[in-house]
């Protein structure tokens, strides 16, 4: 079968394996489409240090059952699938209390394991999930980046009324800001590209700043009347973005930290104490996969928006290269296979 092989930094390829298998406690799936995400990106140049070469890349992965074990009662083959990419040990402390997305030992396909973007992988039963039937293929994976979002605004606490903002206008931001206004938050935008600040508009976000060109505390202030914002969700991994959270949110406020730094990065934690903040770290999902799946199909939250380009599997290769070239250019890219 064809798979889309990571060979090491910068070499990127079409690549012929022996086809899969059905494991033992697991579904074999016809991929019908995957996208590719920011993590293949860094994994392609380089600088993502979860992962291991060679790689099949792939993480965000759609398709149609075609083999299931014979004790198998709730997929049959023809159904629509989409795949929760992270696989837990179930025996770590993490697992013990229901956070399986920090597993101690998380293996993470396209990262740890082989991904998903190949004509057939077989993957756990207990981490597949239905599809609705109005969701177009190109459309499914982007419900593994909604996720990621939906679990960093359920990490900042973030309700109904509340003025959350949201530093980074990338696909995880925008699609936070989403969910921030199914929830009934109101959604505050940072970011300094002004082009994704007016796409954040078109999703229903009110409230967008440039922090170059403005001042973002100053906007924050004015907003929020005076208390800035209850919660923060940080999806840029931008240093001045990380240390501009502890200025943007409220005191006793809210911090959920999804975006992923490139180093160390000072911050002023005697705020902390003064404001008595609450901090986290927002990393995979746990359990949304389900809402996520409605949300899309409900036209709820508006995914098709946030992509850039749809592409055959022969053409991902060039794709991921152009993407790591120039980012500007992409949003968000799917494959279909």
């Amino acid at each position: 079968m064809k798979t889309v092989l990571l060979k090491k930094p910068g070499e990127i390829l079409i690549s012929d394996i022996e086809a899969t298998k059905r494991l033992d406690g697991q579904v074999l799936i016809k991929v019908r489409s995957a996208g590719i995400c920011g993590s293949d990106i860094g994994a392609y140049k380089g600088v993502n240090p979860l992962v291991s070469y060679p790689r099949v890349i792939g993480h965000e992965i759609a398709g149609e059952v075609v083999e299931v074990g014979a004790d198998e009662a709730e997929f049959k083959v023809g159904d629509r699938v989409i795949l929760e990419p992270y696989v837990y040990c179930g025996k770590c402390y993490p697992c013990s209390i229901g956070h399986t997305n920090c597993c101690e030992n998380l293996t993470v396909r396209g990262v740890h394991i082989e991904g998903g973007m190949a004509e057939y992988v077989s993957h756990p039963r207990h981490l597949l999930h239905k599809v609705p039937a109005g969701i177009p293929w190109h459309l499914v994976p982007m419900a593994e980046p909604l996720v990621i979002s939906m679990h960093a605004v359920k990490q900042a606490e973030v309700k109904a009324g509340q003025h959350v903002v949201i530093t980074g206008a990338g696909q995880i931001g925008l699609l936070a800001a989403q969910y921030a206004l199914v929830v009934g938050a109101i959604p505050i935008v940072v970011d300094p590209v002004d082009e994704r600040l007016a796409l954040a508009r078109s999703l229903g976000v009110t409230h967008t700043i440039n922090p170059v060109s403005s001042d973002a505390v100053a906007e924050i202030l004015s907003i929020t009347q005076g208390r800035m914002a209850e919660a923060v969700i940080e999806c840029s991994g931008a240093a001045p973005a990380i240390r501009g959270a502890v200025d943007y949110v409220s005191y006793a406020g809210h911090i959920a930290l999804v975006g992923w730094p490139k180093g160390d990065i000072p911050m002023p934690t005697a705020l902390f104490t003064k404001k008595e903040l609450t901090i986290r770290g927002s990393r995979n999902s746990v359990g949304q996969f389900p809402e996520s799946l409605r949300l899309i199909a409900e036209g709820k939250v508006n995914v098709e928006a946030l992509l850039t380009r749809t592409v055959s599997m022969e053409e991902t290769p060039a794709i991921v290269a152009d993407i790591a070239e120039h980012p500007d250019k992409y949003l968000k890219v799917t494959c279909v296979l």
